[in-house]
């Protein structure tokens, strides 16, 4: 296989969805940052929708999420990230596409234009994370023992609430009982450590700061 090359801006949550997965295989890739407020002419030829992550490898390139995740647990030898059983395999599929719906809430929640929207935000929020709370069992992943690529998909997801954490209590996880062991449990993974920058949380918070949304506002009274 030709040398891999993760593309992406250095915020995506998605993308590191594929950096935890290389990460858990003791893949070699190089992580290449763009300015999707600026993207350079050669990006837009390898990506359609001008989105990351998009792989390259060599003249090939591949985009969407799913896609490329798939594509790296085919060809990519380790440690295998999906159960081996098929069904078991389909709900953990399942549970991955609820991360990404969790995610265009988590856009929503800190995009809310007034506190109204704001509000509903966090209320979708916390009926999300009491279902998926609801689902989680003695840990201290989301099968168990073992790490999957939905415990991948669900890391970067805590990861944004380390940094809401830090502007208010928001109350998202009141009257859950596992996320919070669950999350600590994914942010102790060295795989979910190494798959963003190192000022990955200033850089998160200057691009809340800047969004106009009531969050930013919420930001600015408490500076």
């Amino acid at each position: 296989m030709q040398p891999l090359e993760l593309i992406s801006n250095h915020l995506c949550p998605f993308t590191q969805r594929a950096a935890i997965q290389l990460a858990e295989k003791g893949a070699a890739y190089e992580h290449v940052y763009i300015d999707l407020a600026d993207k350079p002419a050669w990006f837009a030829r390898i990506s359609p929708l001008g989105k990351v992550p998009v792989l390259r490898m060599g003249d090939e390139a591949l985009f969407e999420t799913t896609v490329i995740c798939e594509f790296l647990e085919e060809t990519v030898p380790g440690q295998p990230l999906y159960p081996a059983d098929p069904l078991v395999k389909a709900k953990h599929r399942a549970w991955i596409e609820f991360a990404s719906a969790t995610i265009a809430d988590i856009f929503g929640f800190y995009m809310a234009p007034d506190a109204a929207a704001f509000e509903r935000k966090k209320d979708d929020l916390r009926a999300k994370f009491a279902r998926l709370d609801g689902h989680l069992g003695a840990g201290p992943y989301f099968a168990g023992k073992d790490f999957y690529l939905v415990d991948a998909a669900f890391a970067p997801i805590f990861r944004l609430f380390d940094t809401f954490d830090r502007i208010a209590d928001f109350r998202i996880f009141d009257g859950t009982r596992r996320i919070g062991a669950y999350r600590t449990a994914l942010a102790e993974r060295q795989s979910v450590q190494r798959a963003v920058v190192a000022d990955y949380a200033r850089r998160f918070e200057g691009y809340l700061a800047q969004r106009g949304s009531h969050l930013s506002g919420l930001m600015t009274r408490t500076d």
